[in-house]
């Protein structure tokens, strides 16, 4: 492969509990929603993969589900998709809160990254929660925990110091070729992403009410020149969770379709016809049949 030595190209893997805003960030980072984003854990079920270009070089970013304790083939497969990023990237990016409290999960990540012969950079999200003396001792407190290559405060909700952190991960980059077009910032499909958009309303409509026992599968995506047509399922466990999907007269499920109809246009730059529909189908997530078919096929990890 040709080398320019004016030009940096790599891969950089978020990693990090479930919910320390390792999507928004990202988003953040490559200036568009890619990757959704929710108040509860475990909203990102696969690897995300977008694309940060500059004329100082491509950063290819791989987010990935939050490290937690897996209770079912589904949580399984989201600590494989995790696992498996970090075997052949330039340098990984540990996201933490701006919190002085260490927990279990966060040894059990600093273990697994002591292995790696990648530089990490340690970036502590949420510094608009803090202040600058509270800071200090969050950074002192997680030195302790890993041979960081760097550590960078950053606030990926108002974007304060993410400019920095650019610039820190392109210090640890090689010299090389672009891996993708300059236009391009992220290698997931639209119908793959209309899926997860629809998944992130329902998760914010329904509030507490129902759990992460919900999929969505987009059946049709049919462009017209003014228009886009769309047919998308929203899977459940339980036929009670089916009626509070749908809500009294259908007014939940309308204002899910809403919500996620205007993050598609935004998407798709185009108008759009979204029909939702909901099906029970019972445990599907200890079920590898079903798990296959919703996206989420572990034979497709690193092993």
């Amino acid at each position: 492969m040709d080398i320019r030595e004016d030009f940096k190209s790599g891969y950089a893997a978020m990693i990090g509990r479930p919910n320390v805003g390792k999507s928004t960030l990202m988003n953040r980072l490559i200036g568009q929603k890619i990757a959704i984003t929710s108040s509860k854990p475990q909203t990102t079920r696969n690897r995300i993969q977008t694309v940060y270009t500059s004329d100082e070089g491509q950063i290819v970013f791989l987010d990935t589900p939050g490290i937690h304790k897996a209770k079912n083939k589904l949580g399984e497969y989201m600590i494989k998709s995790a696992d498996g990023v970090l075997k052949d990237v330039d340098v990984v990016l540990w996201l933490v809160e701006a919190s002085d409290h260490i927990g279990p999960m966060d040894r059990q990540i600093a273990a697994r990254l002591k292995g790696l012969n990648v530089p990490v950079i340690l970036v502590i999200n949420k510094i608009d929660t803090v202040k600058r003396d509270e800071l200090l001792k969050i950074i002192d407190v997680h030195r302790g925990l890993c041979d960081f290559a760097e550590v960078v405060p950053v606030s990926a909700l108002s974007g304060d110091n993410t400019d920095t952190l650019i610039e820190q991960i392109f210090k640890y980059l090689p010299y090389g070729m672009p891996f993708f077009d300059e236009d391009t910032i992220t290698d997931q499909p639209e119908r793959q992403i209309t899926a997860e958009l629809i998944r992130e309303k329902a998760l914010k409509c329904l509030d507490e009410e129902i759990p992460h026992g919900i999929a969505v599968t987009v059946e049709r995506m049919d462009y017209k020149p003014d228009i886009v047509h769309i047919d998308a399922t929203i899977i459940c466990e339980k036929d009670s969770h089916k009626g509070m999907i749908i809500g009294k007269q259908g007014q939940m499920l309308k204002k899910i379709g809403s919500a996620a109809r205007y993050e598609i246009e935004r998407l798709l730059d185009n108008r759009v016809n979204l029909k939702l529909w909901v099906k029970v189908k019972k445990d599907w997530r200890d079920s590898d049949v079903l798990l296959k078919n919703f996206g989420y096929d572990s034979k497709n990890l690193s092993e």
